[in-house]
């Protein structure tokens, strides 16, 4: 997992790697490369702006899903002063792949809830590979209801392939379950921000996804399903994912486009698993700073927007 390369980085990785070992040679002492050294860092970064500058969407999917990636408990530690996790819904049980409790940033006490994925097959198995069970977006809303309670505005990290479609979580009632925090969310009467910092999977994510703000991570995905799961439906081919992602139009930028989101959150460049100090800076930088503006508007008026905001993405034809 620490070593995974994705084919288009695999040049600038080998290159990286090249550099390092001449930087190593250098400090014994033994011969002065320092100027091969510079040659070479001048090329790597020749070659960093000409492949992460012209990223197809297929290749924003992957570095959405990338293992290295940050995910949400990275983020709650680079960015907040202060977390306490709350677990469980007080109706079933606690579900790790939803991440939820009191934060404090920068002064500003809040409300994270956020989608968790594991690293590595253990860690993946304990967070379900990111994929919440209703339990879990019952954990959510309860925790969301307190953030009212006590008038903190609550801010959402999406990343998910989607809502656990087994038969335990259907029979559970996965369906209400997000039903129920769609209803919710949209008349919460505090700020609402939610940030995609990676995958935004379907219902999976709109079920935590209903804000007055919703940013994107520059390489982050947001869309109805999985490429993979267009393409064997559409093309009756999962190898054709990439083909899909085109047509579904999965990226930051499109979305931005589409008015579906607000506003691209810049990553550390190459990706947010390049530099997540970086990339967590942006993210704070941006939480606080649309927090504020949300914190000026009437409460009534808030909740006005939050409903007119969804109900007017898409074409209507009657």
């Amino acid at each position: 997992m620490k070593d995974f390369v994705l084919e288009f980085e695999k040049p600038i990785v080998e290159l990286e790697k090249k550099i390092a070992e001449m930087q190593e040679l250098s400090a014994g002492g033994e011969v002065d490369i320092s100027d091969e050294i510079g040659l070479l860092r001048k090329k790597a970064d020749t070659l960093r702006k000409e492949v992460f500058s012209n990223l197809n969407r297929w290749q924003r999917v992957q570095l959405a899903r990338h293992p290295r990636r940050p995910y949400t408990l990275d983020y709650i530690k680079l960015v907040a002063d202060r977390f306490q996790e709350l677990h469980g819904d007080r109706s079933f049980r606690d579900d790790h792949a939803i991440v939820a409790g009191l934060a404090t940033i920068d002064g500003t006490d809040l409300v994270i809830v956020g989608h968790q994925k594991g690293r590595g097959t253990k860690d993946n198995l304990f967070r379900n590979f990111g994929m919440p069970h209703p339990e879990g977006y019952r954990k959510a809303l309860r925790v969301m209801r307190l953030a009212e309670k006590y008038d903190r505005p609550v801010v959402t990290l999406i990343d998910t392939p989607g809502a656990y479609p087994g038969l335990g979580a259907e029979e559970r009632g996965q369906a209400e379950a997000i039903a129920r925090n769609l209803f919710e969310m949209s008349r919460l009467r505090v700020p609402i921000l939610a940030v995609v910092i990676g995958e935004g999977g379907s219902g999976g994510a709109l079920a935590i996804g209903i804000a007055d703000r919703v940013l994107m991570l520059e390489h982050a995905i947001y869309s109805v399903i999985s490429p993979e799961g267009c393409a064997s439906i559409l093309y009756r081919d999962a190898t054709q994912a990439p083909k899909a992602a085109d047509a579904m139009k999965v990226t930051a930028p499109d979305l931005l486009e589409f008015g579906i989101v607000d506003e691209l959150v810049p990553e550390a460049f190459g990706g947010a698993h390049r530099d997540r100090e970086q990339t967590a800076a942006n993210v704070k930088t941006a939480i606080l700073t649309r927090l504020a503006e949300l914190r000026e508007i009437p409460l009534p008026s808030l909740l006005e927007q939050r409903v007119e905001k969804f109900g007017e993405i898409g074409v209507f034809d009657e």
